[in-house]
């Protein structure tokens, strides 16, 4: 699974699986826009709260998209409440768009998945429920989550997340897995940024470029993970794996030199849906759409540590 082709699922028209009601799951819309899932374990002291945001695309709760059904991140909030520790998790708001059949592909902004974050970490500070409450940021989620969490999270999580502005990895992306296309690539990034659209781009590269798309694009490329990073004044823990096929790890290095007091972990043999992986690509791509398959243990204890120190 290539990043840069995972653009050509970033608005793959249909609606993901839903979840089993386990672990004392209850269903809560914190917005118009966001609807979740919160699992509480028992308690009778306040305990602390993650907040967990999706990576690209029509991502569900559970990490799920339409014909890719992994759980990655219904796993995690399981993992998480066994070690005593609460979660939310939420339906990228494309979702609902989708199934409301109110989606406009060309009105989408990077913007808004930053305003939903938000919404959920206001949501429940105002309820006062929880000890602290933490952002997780799963791929695109990273950077989401670490633009949201500045003064109002108590801590941050990265997962996967990129190290540069999304024009930058794609065409890292396209250097490595398809080299003819980089320098079309930067060219068209690079005309996108000047003029706020672009022509000047291989057919190869539609699926990134097309016409209803570039504004969604440009308004992600505002961003500077490592500028966002550098602003948080909380707790970060970076975490990626080295099995990862759409982030590198050396992402993650780039985070780590943005904000030096932050815990940094590589994860060995986990990809980019947290699963563990001891063969080839061939059993990598498998795998995210294989939903019986647990993700690493070593995630699960290495966040839980984190939160819990």
């Amino acid at each position: 699974m290539k990043y840069f082709i995972s653009f050509t699922l970033l608005f793959f028209f249909g609606i993901s699986h839903g979840q089993t009601n386990t672990f004392n799951a209850k269903e809560i819309s914190v917005s118009p826009f966001v609807d979740g899932t919160i699992i509480i374990p028992d308690h009778s002291e306040k305990i602390p709260l993650v907040i967990i945001i999706g990576g690209s695309g029509p991502t569900d709760r559970n990490g799920n998209q339409q014909m890719m059904e992994n759980n990655a991140l219904r796993y995690l909030a399981e993992g998480l409440f066994e070690e005593g520790i609460a979660s939310f998790r939420y339906d990228k708001r494309i979702l609902k768009q989708m199934k409301d059949r109110t989606l406009n592909e060309e009105s989408i902004r990077f913007d808004e998945f930053i305003t939903d974050a938000i919404s959920a970490i206001d949501f429940f500070k105002k309820g006062g429920q929880f000890s602290k409450i933490y952002v997780i940021g799963h791929s695109q989620g990273s950077l989401v989550g670490m633009v949201a969490a500045q003064e109002r999270a108590d801590g941050f999580i990265s997962i996967a997340g990129a190290g540069q502005s999304i024009d930058s990895v794609i065409v890292a992306q396209l250097e490595k897995q398809a080299p003819g296309l980089a320098e079309n690539g930067r060219n068209a990034f690079d005309e996108l940024r000047a003029n706020k659209s672009t022509t000047n781009f291989s057919p190869g590269l539609a699926s990134i470029f097309r016409k209803s798309l570039q504004p969604f694009i440009l308004s992600w490329m505002q961003y500077d993970p490592q500028t966002a990073i550098a602003s948080l004044n909380i707790p970060i823990l970076i975490l990626n794996g080295d099995k990862d096929l759409q982030v590198h790890p050396s992402e993650a290095e780039l985070l780590k030199k943005a904000a030096p007091e932050a815990e940094f972990v590589i994860i060995q043999n986990m990809n980019h849906v947290l699963k563990e992986i001891e063969g080839n690509d061939m059993e990598n791509q498998k795998s995210y759409n294989e939903y019986k398959r647990p993700i690493m243990p070593q995630l699960i204890s290495t966040i839980s540590t984190f939160i819990k120190n």
